[in-house]
């Protein structure tokens, strides 16, 4: 894979030589390179840097998902002009904010709802009948911390009141069909 991505940058940089380099009078001719061509690259190493870094981005939020992975392409295929690269880069740093934004606003949610745990624990009474599911605090599975009373009516009208974390995982169930006998 490394072979491969060197070959289209050494492609790519064949290309763009013999795109914008000027016309050579006689072999000899040394060739005078142009401020674009290194603009051009720069702009590639910056496009390369997002690009690298939004994909961590979108790795660190994939339990929650959300955030935007499509490709944008007008005109399929081609060199892009120095406006094109830019506005591309522009729009990469702006994905890049966005998905960080979301993040850390998730984090913050995510964090609430774990401290919103410990108050349980500490004092299931005045949190009665709150549930917090695994999701709400960024954990994958079925599930969650419900304040329930002890012994049902009776714990309730008692004021007994406790944490119950349970597996949240429903039993498989197939068919509740019963077969009938031939």
């Amino acid at each position: 894979m490394v072979n491969s991505a060197r070959s289209e940058e050494d492609v790519l940089a064949l290309l763009e030589y013999h795109a914008f380099a000027p016309p050579r009078s006689r072999p000899g001719t040394p060739v005078r390179e142009t401020g674009e061509r290194a603009a051009r690259r720069s702009l590639r190493d910056q496009i390369g840097r997002l690009e690298h870094e939004l994909g961590a981005v979108l790795v660190s939020s994939a339990p929650g998902g959300g955030l935007d992975v499509r490709v944008r392409s007008v005109a399929g295929p081609r060199l892009l002009s120095l406006g094109e690269l830019e506005l591309l880069r522009d729009d990469l740093a702006a994905r890049l904010d966005q998905g960080r934004a979301a993040l850390a606003s998730r984090a913050l949610v995510h964090e609430s709802n774990r401290r919103l745990i410990e108050r349980m624990m500490l004092d299931p009474g005045s949190h009665r009948f709150v549930r917090v599911s695994r999701e709400d605090i960024g954990e994958r599975g079925c599930g969650h911390w419900h304040v329930r009373p002890r012994l049902g009516i009776i714990g309730m009208l008692m004021g007994w009141w406790q944490v119950k974390l349970s597996s949240g995982c429903p039993l498989a169930t197939g068919s509740r069909r019963c077969p009938r006998p031939a």
